[in-house]
């Protein structure tokens, strides 16, 4: 798994998962990735620095200690607070949407065409499309949305 700084064209700035580098390059061409602040497609990678866990123990602990400057506390558990706070929403989003809508399966796309013709009543549903499927569905004009993946979901 890797974690990307993203930023959107409106200058939201946001971070996600991804099962790999080229998982992202898949996901970002095919508009998959968008800001969860404005919905915007149009999806960079900010600028990351890397970090780097040495396993080598402190060096203040072999080297005499020279005088320095208070160092600004990390910023790792607030991530971690807000990555946790991310996850929980994101979980209470997808568990409403599965006890509210109705898992149509691999009906989706011709269930939503449907919906957005007007042959049958608009109802709230989910289902799965191809990626084909759901670029064809939103150049339509058809309003799709993904139900976000949580990386418990892939174990």
């Amino acid at each position: 798994m890797i974690r990307y700084n993203l930023r959107c064209d409106a200058g939201h700035a946001f971070e996600s998962w991804f099962q790999s580098s080229a998982a992202y390059e898949s996901q970002e061409k095919r508009k998959l990735v968008s800001c969860p602040a404005c919905g915007s497609t149009k999806v960079e990678r900010a600028i990351m620095a890397p970090r780097i866990v040495s396993k080598k123990k402190d060096r203040a602990e072999t080297t005499p200690a020279a005088p320095t400057e208070a160092a600004p506390p990390s910023s790792t558990p607030l991530v971690m607070a807000q990555e946790r706070e991310l996850r929980a929403k994101l979980k209470e989003l997808r568990d409403h949407i599965v006890k509210n809508a109705d898992n149509v399966g691999e009906r989706f796309p011709n269930e939503a065409r449907k919906m957005h013709y007007g042959d049958i009543e608009h109802r709230p549903i989910y289902g799965e499309a191809s990626p084909e499927e759901a670029r064809s569905l939103i150049e339509e004009g058809v309003e799709v949305s993904p139900l976000p993946i949580l990386p418990d979901d892939r174990n």
